[in-house]
């Protein structure tokens, strides 16, 4: 009875074949898609001075190595006689990203993260956050389906990216209402408002000290005309 089960249990070589095609596409997408958020995290991140989306981007790295180590296991004629290989890569990765999430979560402490324009970190995260989960849920049934070790471990390294997604757009969110460090400035006000304010009143002043503006022909030449009188 205990051997049917089993056997019963077991997927045939025809679906075998179905899972694995099915681990190497979910794979492969999930490669491209931390590629994509690599290059556009650090890009961003580097341009705007965001340490958060620095080491997002980063993450992305780490897990496009874990993702890489499933899809050479399985671009082998044998998975299986892989399986140990790819489980060790995941585990340092697993080790390099515990790391990225340690110095992420000691700079969030310290406050040392100067986001000036956040809007594409906010895209790339909540595309993340849509897209993560589903292809970890994916590569999870076809990897227990398969009863393989190293796709399921990768799945769920996978979906520690859609948390890292949700702690970048929760980081970030704050900064796009009101950038950390910039003066309010009142409703309905351009950005510069403040600056033409400040040269209103240095050009009003030197107007009445006698200096001659170049534009308005003013100042110095009122100032001796009174003189002369």
């Amino acid at each position: 009875m205990t051997t049917t089960a089993t056997v019963t249990s077991s997927p045939s070589p025809t679906r075998r074949a179905v899972l694995a095609r099915r681990v190497r596409w979910f794979v492969a997408a999930t490669i491209t898609c931390n590629v994509v958020e690599a290059v556009v995290a650090l890009a961003a991140g580097t341009a705007a001075s965001s340490s958060a989306l620095v080491g997002f981007g980063l993450g992305s790295v780490v897990e496009v190595a874990s993702a890489a180590a499933v899809a050479w296991q399985f671009a082998g004629r044998d998975p299986e006689a892989r399986e140990k290989v790819a489980l060790r890569v995941i585990a340092f990765s697993l080790f390099g990203l515990a790391a990225v999430v340690t110095a992420d979560a000691v700079r969030s402490l310290l406050g040392r993260d100067e986001a000036g324009h956040p809007t594409t970190g906010l895209v790339l995260a909540a595309v993340s956050l849509a897209v993560m989960p589903l292809l970890s849920h994916g590569q999870r049934r076809a990897g227990r389906e398969l009863g393989s070790r190293s796709t399921v471990a990768d799945s769920r390294q996978t979906l520690l990216c859609t948390y890292l997604s949700g702690v970048l757009l929760l980081d970030l969110a704050p900064v796009t209402v009101h950038l950390r460090g910039a003066p309010a400035a009142a409703p309905g006000s351009p950005p510069s408002a403040g600056w033409h304010h400040q040269r209103g009143r240095r050009e009003g002043q030197a107007q009445r000290e006698g200096w001659q503006h170049p534009r308005t022909g003013r100042g110095q030449r009122q100032r001796a005309g009174c003189g002369g009188a």
